[in-house]
């Protein structure tokens, strides 16, 4: 690595760029932490601040700026006030008189340090070598870094802020597809003179009504006592739990099975292929999912409600984006009951009313609805996309400034050696710390 380095550059050791911080009698655990406080609890957590505490004499304000290290999460955090160390894993380094401190934090942001789970990783910090520029040289890394990162930032905070947007033009089209408005102009050029709601053929029609004229058509899951832990099996016939209706994926490494003969005992909450799936239960209930048309028949778990559309009156898909809709949600909020877990009843659900237009206007809504969720799916991954790109890019631009190429070198700036040599002679001259030996009991 030396050898591809600029020549006014050199290598140094983890013991001459930074000394290590003491925290002990500091540390302080999670659950002594407050929401609010005078001074911040710093920990090696993903989350910057963990907690507030008032107690000074735990607070760290000398020597700063320091470099945290999460012995166990990798984590690095640049601390340039006054702080309250968190508890086990974190590992606080000060800089060397003479290194840009800045220079070093971001050198550690771009350490790569196998990840080993919950295990110790600081021993591939003090074990690293670190690529040491001229000291005016790492003044400059380190602005221009900031910079640089700083735009990286504010472009990958607009791009993370899309996935919300898109998630609203969804709900403002299923608001639109459900009120009529989405069709509007479709039915004032189909049926002249027939533009409102009700004139357009729109009705309000309770759910058991739009049900196949059928037993067990609209159904929830077993109780308890119909169907048990110990019915489950490895294979046979799919259970369907709440889970994978929020989820709206079914058929997954976590499914339980039943045997055939128990399936045909619980006939009244089986699921066939086309099925609309809600939940009955949650925060609030009213997720939907259609049960995909290749997927097996299956049984129903408790808290679920099976719907069995009567395609002659409302299409499965015009169903299931009305249930999609916020207006629908907030229907089933209002019927629902509970303070830890709200749930609705079934017979209060057979009774929501959903607004549901002719057969041929309920297929042009899908239709629309189908190319603008589209639209918003192309956006999506677009979207992923760009946030791995510039994950990477932030990667690169800190690989670049470790390799020299970042800013240009100045034939003028003192050596890295000169710095290395100056350091070294001022540990070498700095009285050892004594070591008090234990009292012999």
């Amino acid at each position: 690595m030396s050898k591809s380095l600029p020549s006014s550059w050199s290598m140094a050791e983890f013991a001459d760029v930074f000394d290590q911080v003491s925290t002990a009698g500091k540390n302080v655990k999670t659950k002594e932490l407050n929401p609010t406080g005078r001074i911040p609890v710093v920990d090696q957590g993903r989350t910057f601040i963990s907690g507030y505490l008032n107690d000074d004499s735990l607070a760290v304000s000398s020597g700063l700026p320091l470099v945290l290290f999460g012995d166990h999460t990798r984590e690095v955090k640049w601390l340039d006030f006054s702080f309250i160390p968190g508890a086990d894993g974190v590992k606080l380094l000060k800089p060397k008189s003479g290194i840009d401190a800045r220079f070093l934090y971001f050198f550690l942001r771009n350490l790569p340090i196998e990840n080993r789970g919950y295990a110790r990783h600081f021993k591939a910090v003090k074990e690293a070598t670190y690529p040491l520029p001229p000291l005016a040289e790492q003044t400059r890394i380190a602005a221009k870094l900031d910079e640089l990162l700083a735009q990286v930032d504010t472009l990958k905070a607009r791009i993370d802020g899309i996935p919300a947007l898109l998630k609203r033009f969804r709900q403002s089209v299923l608001a639109k597809a459900v009120s009529g408005r989405l069709t509007e102009a479709w039915r004032t050029r189909c049926f002249p003179g027939s533009i409102s709601r009700t004139k357009g053929g729109w009705q309000e029609i309770p759910i058991e009504n739009l049900c196949k004229d059928e037993k067990y058509s609209l159904a929830i899951g077993p109780f308890g006592s119909n169907l048990k832990v110990t019915d489950y099996r490895l294979k046979g016939k799919p259970l369907v739990f709440v889970r994978e209706i929020r989820a709206e994926k079914f058929g997954d490494e976590k499914t339980k099975f039943i045997t055939p003969k128990k399936f045909s005992e619980l006939k009244p909450h089986q699921v066939f292929a086309g099925d609309i799936l809600i939940t009955k239960m949650g925060g609030p209930p009213g997720d939907v999912a259609v049960y995909p048309d290749n997927a097996p028949d299956a049984v129903l778990t408790a808290d679920c409600i099976k719907v069995s559309i009567n395609e002659s009156l409302a299409t499965r898909e015009f169903t299931y984006f009305q249930m999609k809709s916020d207006l629908f949600r907030t229907r089933v909020k209002a019927i629902s009951a509970g303070v830890a877990q709200q749930k609705v009843s079934l017979g209060n659900f057979r009774k929501l009313k959903l607004w549901v237009p002719p057969l041929d206007e309920q297929t042009e809504i899908v239709r629309r609805v189908e190319q603008l969720f589209a639209f918003a799916d192309q956006l999506e991954a677009r979207v992923v996309a760009a946030q791995e790109r510039i994950d990477k890019l932030t990667q690169s631009i800190l690989a670049k400034a470790f390799r020299g190429e970042l800013v240009p070198q100045d034939p003028n700036d003192e050596p890295a050696s000169v710095l290395l040599e100056r350091i070294k002679a001022q540990r070498a001259a700095a009285p050892k710390a004594k070591r008090e030996r234990k009292a012999k009991a």
